[in-house]
């Protein structure tokens, strides 16, 4: 029988082409729609640059953070920086921002101290300071000089006067790092010293609560609290923790004579186990019985002024 090479007849081949061979009622849909924008190669956990970020992060995580400038931003915060001689590098003013009281009093002292000011666009203002709440100003701080424990041991060893110190644990709101600032300068305090980790530093807000206290009365970060307690002790300090439950009371106790060390906890986790166990005496302050503890500012600026008095009395 003759084969027929036609389109149809009953000997024709099927055709191979796939295709819909009915509709799938939107089933779909979704699986055409767009995922959204390439994630950044860093961002994709199988890429080799994501192994590198995570590495970076890792070397940055230490000792090793390199600080960054600070941008103070808002008409009032940066007037009160500027009042609080807090240091820095120059004032940026959003070009056609409405002049104000407070504008004017910023720009006023800024030029004051020579301090330059310098218009630059609104994006330009957003991009600096990562939204478009800036009201038109900001204030550029450098990041803060810390100084080093053992230079703190040794210009207080060429003085008349014995050292008095604060270490702070466990304090990670600036303003009561600020707070306990001011009070060790008022009190004639010789420095104060803070983790480099899990801690308040000095931003702008610790500057402007120390209210310009922090430029005269070093700082100093240390590595490891309970070493550098350690080291206190080895240079002839007497290390006092303030803690509920002391052997002591800041009635009974005397640190009016000797070089000494005061290491504060914050309010709700108190003093690390291991710091508090190095420290040669555990005090505490006399309070109200149904008062359960104080603020750390409050609680140094207490124990600070009664030190301070007994070394006036020493004195005598």
């Amino acid at each position: 029988m003759a084969r027929t090479h036609g389109r149809g007849g009953a000997g024709a081949r099927k055709s191979n082409k796939k295709g819909a061979l009915k509709g799938t009622g939107g089933q779909r849909k979704k699986g055409l729609e767009g995922k959204g924008p390439t994630p950044k190669a860093e961002d994709r956990v199988y890429h080799a640059k994501y192994k590198a970020k995570q590495i970076r992060e890792r070397r940055n995580s230490g000792r090793h953070v390199k600080e960054t400038a600070e941008m103070v931003v808002g008409r009032n915060p940066v007037v009160e920086c500027l009042h609080a001689k807090v240091p820095a590098t120059s004032l940026y003013i959003v070009q056609g921002t409405r002049m104000d009281e407070r504008l004017s009093e910023a720009v006023a002292i800024a030029n004051s101290r020579n301090l330059p000011v310098l218009e630059v666009q609104r994006h330009e203002m957003d991009n600096m300071t990562g939204n478009g709440m800036h009201q038109g100003i900001g204030l550029q701080i450098p990041p803060f000089k810390y100084a080093q424990v053992e230079d703190l041991v040794a210009d207080v060893a060429a003085k008349p006067e014995p050292g008095m110190f604060v270490i702070l644990d466990n304090i990670t709101d600036p303003r009561n790092l600020g707070a306990v600032i001011r009070s060790v300068a008022a009190f004639g305090g010789h420095g104060v010293i803070i983790p480099e980790r899990r801690s308040a530093s000095v931003t702008a807000v610790a500057w402007r609560t120390s209210a310009g206290t922090a430029a005269r009365l070093p700082v100093a970060r240390a590595t490891n609290l309970t070493r550098t307690v350690q080291y206190f002790q080895k240079h002839g300090y007497q290390v006092v923790g303030l803690d509920a439950g002391g052997e002591h009371t800041l009635d009974t106790y005397d640190g009016g004579t000797d070089p000494v060390v005061i290491v504060i906890g914050s309010e709700g986790k108190g003093i690390s186990r291991l710091v508090r166990e190095n420290c040669d005496e555990v005090m505490s302050i006399p309070m109200t019985p149904w008062v359960e503890s104080l603020n750390a500012s409050i609680a140094a600026g207490a124990v600070l002024s009664e030190f301070a008095r007994q070394r006036r009395v020493a004195q005598k």
